[in-house]
C-alpha cells in the first residue's frame, strides 16, 4: 500500500464512519438518560428512505433532510411512549421499531415509486454535494500534510462535517451544562433526580429525541449523501454495529469518534482490497466484507475490557407516591 492508496482509504473511511458515528451518538444521548435503544437500525433505515422519497419528489436535499429527521423523531417518540410512559420493556421496544422500519419501508416504497422497495435517483440539488474546506487546492501539493487536507478532510457533504462537529457539541452537553449533569444523573439513579423536583420523564423523553434527530440526520446521510436513493435494508446493520461502538467506547463522544472510524477504516478496507495474498493463502472477498461485523461480534463478547452500562440502564423508572 503506498501513499496515495492510504489517503484514498482514509478518504472512504471517514464517509463510511459518518453514519456509524451519528448513530453512536444517538446510542449515547439515550442510554446516558437510562433508556436502551436497540431500534438505532430502525430509525436509520426510516430516516433514509423517507428522505430520499421527500428529496425526490422535491428536488431539494434540505427537504429530505427535514422528512429523514421528522421520520426517525416519530419511531423515537415511539419508543419513548412504549418504554418511559408504559414502562415496556426497552429492548422489544426496539426490535419492533427495527421489523416495522424494515417492513415498511419497502411495503410503502412499492407503492409509491413501484421500484421493489427502491426510490428513484436522486440527482442534482435532491443529493448532498461535496464541500471544499477553505484554500484546499492551494495546499493540495505541500507534502504529506496538503493531501491529508485536501483529500482526507476537505470535499465532503455537510452532514459529515456536522457529524464531526457534533462530537465536541455532545461532549460538552454531557459534561459541562446542568442538562447533561442532569441526564447522566438520571441514567445512574433517577430517583435522586426526582427527589430534586427535576421530572426524570421529561429528561428521557428529550434523551430520546435527541437520539432520533441524530440518527434521523445518519440515515439522510445514507440516502442522500453517501448514495444517490433508497434502497432496501441499506442500513445494512449499521445501527447494531453503532451500539457495538458504543460499548467498545465506554458511553464517551470522544472515543465513540475513533471507534466509528475504526469500523469505517475496516469497511474501506474490506471494499477496497476484496482479495489479500497473506503468505501464499488467498484471504476470502466475504471474510474482507465481513470484518466490521467481526469486530462487533468481538466487542459484544467481552474481549476489548470491560465496558459499565449507566447503572439505571434498562430499568423503567416508576414514581414514589
Amino acid at each position: 500500500m503506498d501513499f496515495a492508496d492510504a489517503i484514498q482509504i482514509l478518504d472512504s473511511a471517514l464517509r463510511l464512519a459518518t453514519p456509524l458515528l451519528l448513530a453512536c451518538l444517538a446510542g449515547l444521548f439515550s442510554e446516558r438518560a437510562g433508556i436502551f435503544d436497540i431500534g438505532l437500525e430502525g430509525k436509520l433505515l426510516a430516516s433514509a428512505f423517507f428522505s430520499a422519497a421527500a428529496a425526490f419528489a422535491t428536488g431539494s436535499a434540505w427537504i429530505g433532510l427535514a422528512a429523514g429527521i421528522g421520520a426517525s423523531c416519530v419511531l423515537a417518540l415511539v419508543h419513548g411512549v412504549a418504554s418511559i410512559t408504559f414502562r415496556g420493556n426497552q429492548l422489544i421496544s426496539g426490535v419492533a421499531i427495527n421489523f416495522l422500519a424494515s417492513g415498511m419501508t419497502v411495503v410503502i416504497g412499492e407503492a409509491w415509486f413501484a421500484l421493489g422497495g427502491r426510490t428513484p435517483q436522486l440527482e442534482g440539488p435532491a443529493r448532498f454535494g461535496s464541500v471544499d474546506l477553505p484554500f484546499a487546492a492551494a495546499l493540495a501539493d505541500v507534502p504529506v500534510l496538503g493531501p491529508i487536507y485536501a483529500e482526507i478532510l476537505s470535499g465532503h457533504s455537510i452532514l459529515v462535517y456536522l457529524a464531526l462537529g457534533t462530537v465536541p457539541l455532545t461532549w460538552w452537553i454531557l459534561f459541562r451544562t446542568r442538562f447533561g449533569l442532569r441526564l447522566r444523573a438520571v441514567g445512574e439513579n433517577p430517583a435522586a433526580v426526582d427527589t430534586a423536583g427535576v421530572s426524570v420523564v421529561g429528561l428521557r423523553y428529550a434523551a430520546v429525541m435527541i437520539a432520533g434527530v441524530l440518527c434521523g440526520i445518519g440515515g439522510v446521510y445514507l440516502a442522500t449523501a453517501l448514495s444517490a436513493g433508497f434502497v432496501k435494508e441499506m442500513s445494512a446493520g449499521r445501527g447494531f454495529i453503532a451500539l457495538a461502538a458504543l460499548i467498545f467506547a465506554k458511553w464517551r463522544p470522544w472515543y465513540a469518534l475513533g471507534a466509528c472510524f475504526l469500523f469505517g477504516l475496516l469497511e474501506a478496507l474490506g471494499n477496497r482490497y476484496q482479495n489479500i495474498d497473506i503468505a501464499g493463502f488467498d484471504v476470502p472477498t466475504q471474510f474482507m466484507q465481513a470484518l466490521p461485523y467481526i469486530l462487533t461480534v468481538v466487542i459484544l463478547a467481552g474481549f476489548v475490557g470491560k465496558a459499565i452500562p449507566p447503572r439505571a440502564g434498562g430499568e423503567p423508572y416508576v414514581k414514589e407516591r
